[in-house]
């Protein structure tokens, strides 16, 4: 995702693209407040169910699945709530492929995935 001079979050075809810098942002505001592990899981669950929309669809192994919820596992780590007909899976956050049109708030995906993996 690209900022545009307003700040604004406009979707990459790709998925997002956001900088090391505005990751770091992100994640400094996730994680106000939060210590261990735990709390600091906590804080990107807020913000994901504050400021992502869903449900959502996107496509894994050549299915397409609603994304209908984000859910915290007992080991702290983030889960989407995958459904596709009367089927329901939890995915990782890390694994979950994102859709080419994203959804509003999927940079918090991306800071997730970057403060837990350290990859861009």
């Amino acid at each position: 995702m690209d900022r545009n001079r307003q700040g604004k979050v406009t979707p990459g075809k790709r998925g997002p693209r956001l900088s090391k810098a505005r990751l770091d942002e992100l994640v400094e505001e996730a994680l106000v407040d939060a210590y261990g592990e735990s709390e600091q899981a906590a804080g990107f669950y807020t913000m994901l169910e504050n400021d992502l929309r869903l449900p959502f669809e996107t496509e894994m192994l050549g299915v397409t699945v609603t994304v209908e919820s984000i859910d915290i596992t007992e080991d702290d780590q983030l889960a989407a709530v995958c459904r596709r007909g009367k089927d329901r899976q939890r995915i990782s956050l890390a694994d979950l492929p994102l859709p080419s049109t994203l959804p509003e708030g999927s940079e918090w995906i991306v800071a997730y995935r970057y403060w837990r993996t350290g990859a861009m």
